[in-house]
Formats: C-alpha cells, structure tokens, sequence
C-alpha cells in the first residue's frame, strides 16, 4: 500500500484540472502527472459532469504534490491562498514570472505577486531578498521594504543597490 501524506492540496477548477496540471508541470523542471481519475455515472444528479470527463488530476511540482479537481465552477481562486517559489537568483524569478504571467491578470501582479491564468496566485521571491528584508540594520531593511512595494515582479538588483545605499 502507498503511503499518503498528512496534508496536501487540493485545486478546485471548473473544467481545466487536466490542462492547468499540463501547464504547471511544463514550467517546473522536476514535475510530472500521475493518476487521472474520471467521472462515472455514479453521482450524476451532484456533480453533472459527463461520464469520462476528468475528475481529478495528481500532479507534482519540484516534490510537492497537488491535486486538481473539475468541480464546477461554484468556488474561485482568491489571493487569500498562494504558492511561493523560493528563486535562486534573478534568472530564475525571471522564468517564472514569464511562464506563469503569460494570459494572467496584470493588475494582480505586485510585490512578487501575480495570478495565472487560471486565477491561481503565486509569489515569486528571491531567496536573498527575504535576508534583505529581515536584516537587523532597520533602516537598511525598510528602504528595502520601500523598494519592493513599489516593484511586480522583484528586481533583486535594485533592492540590493537600495539595500548598499543604506
């Protein structure tokens, strides 16, 4: 028998579980699909999906795993909830800026934030801009702060400059 984690999470789509599965795992690297689940007759009068349409969809990013469900489209994404992808440097928070922007909504996109096109929100942050941030030299921290706020996606070496300036 496989063992199942504690906690993991679960994305609630109208119809596009199996497409925004593929859309995630061509982004990441080390990402793949694994079970799809249909709809059966069985639970027509609650769920009105055709028989055979996809239910669920098991993906994982970089070793996390994600499910995704057709469930209709009663609930929405909201920036209550977010992914934040810890960048190495300003290449990698270059990629996935453009990867997961691409038909998102731009006026959600702030401080490293932003919405995929499926309503889904991420933060993309580098990691050394959370050690600028949470320096112990306050002045040198909010200036920081000050800049970002100001910024979509990070430009790790503006903050740094601003951080250098003190």
């Amino acid at each position: 028998m496989a063992s199942v984690l504690k906690i993991s999470t679960c994305l609630w789509f109208d119809t596009e579980a199996l497409e925004a599965a593929q859309f995630y795992t061509a982004i990441f690297k080390n990402a793949s699909i694994g079970r799809i689940t249909r709809y059966g007759k069985e639970g027509f009068e609650y769920h009105q999906k055709p028989e055979g349409s996809v239910m669920t969809v098991e993906f994982t990013l970089d070793g996390t795993p994600f499910l995704a469900l057709n469930g209709g489209s009663i609930f929405k994404f909201s920036e209550a909830i977010s992914f934040i992808i810890h960048c190495s440097d300003q290449d990698e928070v270059d990629y996935f800026w453009e990867k997961l922007t691409e038909e998102g909504d731009p006026a959600a996109q702030q401080c490293g934030w932003l919405k995929d096109k499926y309503g889904v929100s991420w933060q993309v942050i580098p990691v050394e801009m959370v050690d600028l941030l949470n320096d112990p030299d306050t002045e040198k921290s909010q200036k920081v702060m000050a800049a970002m706020l100001s910024m979509k996606k990070i430009d790790l070496a503006t903050l740094k400059e601003v951080y250098a300036r003190g």
